[in-house]
């Protein structure tokens, strides 16, 4: 027994963290109080880090995920889909709230101040950073541009890229 039990030890899987990277973050959501990498635990997530000024990727991808969600049979409590603001210049709490409910009002959307969303980026390996005009009020921002997929454990499965074919 004691060599078995070593064995398990010795021959676990590695711990795997919350998120992406493991690094700690805290958001407020658009459905009230704060999310954490804990709040990930629970029910599986597609997650997506985004901007609500995006021309294209961002209401693209939310379309898509509620799309896919209902398609599969799917409810809120099945399926969770989480929308991180990375422009919290623009993006205040209730201008996200209104944004994900366009799409459906179960969307979780997360936004935070410039150090909370750096460490929100930096949970899941995001990279973002203004581009075009920066100096008008219309800039736009460039971003990573994948639906990452959260197990009920809230720890990464894998990623679904833009546009990636089903």
């Amino acid at each position: 027994a004691a060599i078995g039990a070593t064995a398990l030890y010795m021959f676990r899987p590695p711990a795997r963290p919350l998120g992406v990277t493991g690094q700690q973050f805290a958001l407020a959501s658009s459905q009230g109080g704060d999310f954490t990498q804990n709040d990930l635990r629970g029910t599986p997530s597609l997650v997506f880090f985004g901007y609500t000024f995006c021309p294209d990727v961002c209401p693209t991808t939310l379309a898509e995920t509620t799309a896919w969600r209902a398609q599969l049979g799917l409810t809120p409590e099945d399926l969770r889909i989480i929308f991180v603001s990375v422009d919290p210049e623009r993006d205040t709490a209730e201008v996200v709230k209104d944004y994900v409910e366009g799409f459906d009002p179960s969307v979780i959307g997360l936004v935070g101040d410039e150090e909370q969303t750096a460490n929100a980026k930096a949970a899941f390996g995001v990279f973002s950073e203004k581009s075009g005009d920066v100096d008008s009020e219309f800039y736009l921002v460039d971003h990573t541009a994948l639906t990452f997929l959260i197990d009920a454990e809230g720890t990464f499965e894998g990623t679904i890229a833009y546009e990636e074919a089903g």
